[in-house]
């Protein structure tokens, strides 16, 4: 499957139960869709209106239609017709799963088949609702078979197709500075300690200074034995992050500590977002203890 040219403004999905559309969902989450499970296909025109799809604020909606919308299931086409009719591009995925996977599936879950009647048994509702969905099956835009698919091949399938990032965009990196003496973040999935590089807050000229500023950053970058530090640093994340893009993370938090959080840490955590931010990933900085600066 190739990349889709143009984003559409609305993806429904739809397929086997089982088959991996709570995964499909959560995708779309990260993806930064607006995300609704188990909607009437009668009502896609009015959420696309309400969530300002056609507005042009540039966001997309994914949605979950399936049987347990009982009778209005047989509503989508004339739906995704209708959203054609206002301008609005659509695609339906269905996605899809061999009877015995399912079924496994089920057993290892101990849940029923959402739709199984009372005293059917998984395999009887697996085959009266794939008989149902044949229909459907035949006009999707996109069949993805799960059954042989981890949930983090059905995520990067599914982000190949629908998402306009990169691979390495998909994952949002947050680097922060902080201070130890304020305490431990314990958000942070990767952790660095500078305290033992040269302090400027012993220099009285930029005590009351941060790492902002261009003097402490100078004192900081600029010296050697920091410059030995960050070419060991960078190597580490040139090393590591194409893994975590790899394994699917979404988001990645990574802390840069020194003693107050004011000078060493938040002029490195500076320098570690832009090398990252040079190597293509989305990167937001921020400064957790900067606050607490003594400014004069």
């Amino acid at each position: 499957m190739e990349r889709t040219e143009d984003v559409p403004d609305v993806v429904v999905i739809t397929g086997m139960s089982g088959a991996g559309r709570t995964e499909a969902m959560h995708t779309f989450e990260d993806l930064g869709y607006y995300v609704i499970d188990n909607l009437p296909p009668s009502l896609l025109l009015p959420l696309s209106r309400v969530v300002g799809i056609d507005s042009g604020v540039g966001r997309h909606l994914a949605v979950v239609c399936d049987l347990r919308s009982q009778g209005l299931f047989d509503e989508l086409q004339d739906s995704l017709a209708e959203l054609a009719d206002h301008e609005l591009s659509s695609a339906l995925i269905f996605l899809d799963s061999s009877d015995e996977v399912l079924r496994r599936r089920y057993a290892l879950s101990r849940r029923r088949n959402p739709i199984a009647k009372e005293g059917e048994s998984n395999l009887a509702a697996i085959a009266r609702e794939r008989a149902q969905l044949e229909d459907v099956l035949h006009r999707a835009d996109y069949v993805i078979d799960t059954s042989n698919l981890r949930p983090i091949e059905l995520r990067r399938r599914l982000q190949g197709l629908f998402s306009e990032l990169t691979d390495q965009q998909l994952m949002e990196v947050h680097v922060f500075s902080f201070g130890f003496k304020y305490g431990m973040p314990e958000e942070a999935d990767l952790m660095i300690d500078v305290r033992f590089l040269p302090n400027p807050y012993w220099d009285p000229a930029m005590r009351r200074l941060t790492g902002k500023d261009e003097q402490v950053r100078s004192f900081v970058l600029d010296h050697p034995q920091t410059k030995g530090f960050l070419g060991a640093w960078e190597r580490l994340l040139d090393c590591v992050m194409p893994g975590y893009v790899a394994e699917g993370k979404s988001s990645l938090s990574i802390g840069v500590g020194c003693s107050g959080g004011q000078h060493r840490s938040v002029a490195l955590a500076e320098a570690t977002a832009a090398h990252l931010e040079a190597e293509g990933y989305r990167v937001t900085v921020s400064h957790r203890d900067l606050h607490r600066a003594q400014r004069g």
